[in-house]
């Protein structure tokens, strides 16, 4: 039994989405039982025409919703406790469920969630990790917002886990990492990503198989496993990749509607364009994970469909099954018996 809260009213359309998502994501994982957390009056009506999800659920009404467009310091303030967001990540941090999900707002999102679930020991700042589609199939790229201008221990801490979650998805024993930079020679870069791939090669961890730098188009190349970055460039990376999926389909669009011919090259091509098309849907990747904290909480798209909804529930459900949060802890345990102690590192000053 995997036990999921959801924040019912989060994302652009609320219990619209996310109760038949999580009636999709149950048909596929029957094991599921999920805590739901929502305003009665929207949530209770939709749920009664799912009787399934109904009987494998249990509801919990929450005195107010945050909007999307909430400052995280006022919806802390004011969703403390009442909100559904709230409500949804305290369930884990009781032990009353494995994992959250929420399509809200991405900032008091996190704010809430450090909160209420902490930082992992030894780590200083969370990470968002991106699932991203490759020509090799899916790559992770953290982190894509939560932590602006990280330095090179935290780009270590970010390996650690970006290594442990690919392992928990992808069941790879030991995954391919880079260091997202502007070239691939050492000397090129900022001086916190060079110092980072320095400590990433002394500490040499068994559960990384750590590859140097990468640019920025090995990332749908899926050149490796894993992509590192601090929050500000895999923010950009993030939105101009699903800003370019769009554009091409755009295109593609027009191109195939301009004249008659093209109307009948498209009809007689069209499983090629579906299976193109399913590999850009963003949809089928949707779910980032926060990590860092003690509890997996996922994020989904806000503008996301029931569909997009179940492929982050999908997210959750395998982080829980895989033990995610066991295995970062784990690696970072190992990582840092590795590291001289501070009795060593003093005396080695005094000899100096």
């Amino acid at each position: 039994m995997v036990r999921i809260s959801l924040d019912v009213m989060g994302g652009d359309f609320g219990p619209q989405v996310v109760i038949p998502g999580a009636a999709r994501a149950l048909e596929r994982h029957p094991d599921i039982r999920f805590v739901l957390y929502g305003l009665e009056d929207q949530c209770v009506p939709l749920l009664d025409k799912y009787p399934k999800l109904k009987a494998s659920s249990t509801f919990y009404a929450s005195e107010l919703a945050i909007a999307m467009d909430e400052k995280p310091s006022q919806a802390l303030r004011r969703g403390r406790g009442k909100a559904s967001m709230w409500q949804a990540i305290e369930a884990v941090s009781k032990g009353e469920a494995d994992v959250i999900v929420s399509a809200g707002n991405t900032g008091a999102l996190m704010a809430m969630s450090v909160f209420c679930l902490r930082m992992m020991a030894g780590i200083q700042r969370p990470a968002i990790a991106a699932i991203w589609p490759t020509l090799k199939g899916e790559s992770i790229v953290l982190d894509v917002g939560a932590t602006i201008g990280a330095d090179a221990q935290q780009l270590m801490d970010f390996a650690l886990m970006g290594g442990a979650m690919a392992r928990a998805l992808f069941e790879i024993e030991r995954p391919t990492l880079g260091l997202l930079n502007v070239g691939v020679e050492e000397i090129k870069g900022q001086e916190e990503v060079k110092e980072a791939g320095r400590l990433i090669r002394e500490a040499s961890p068994d559960s990384i198989d750590y590859f140097g730098f990468v640019e920025g188009d090995d990332i749908g190349r899926g050149t490796v496993d894993v992509v590192v970055t601090e929050g500000f460039s895999g923010n950009i990376a993030l939105k101009a990749s699903e800003g370019t999926a769009r554009q091409i389909a755009e295109y593609l669009r027009a191109a195939m509607s301009r004249t008659l011919l093209a109307k009948i090259g498209y009809i007689l091509a069209k499983g090629a364009f579906d299976r193109l098309r399913e590999k850009m849907d963003p949809r089928k990747v949707n779910g980032g994970v926060f990590l860092g904290l003690n509890g997996v909480v996922i994020k989904s798209h806000g503008g996301t469909d029931a569909e997009g909804f179940a492929a982050a529930i999908d997210v959750g459900y395998d982080m829980v099954r895989n033990g995610l949060k066991a295995k970062i802890e784990n690696d970072l345990k190992k990582y840092h018996a590795s590291l001289p102690s501070e009795g060593a590192a003093s005396g080695m000053a005094d000899e100096v």
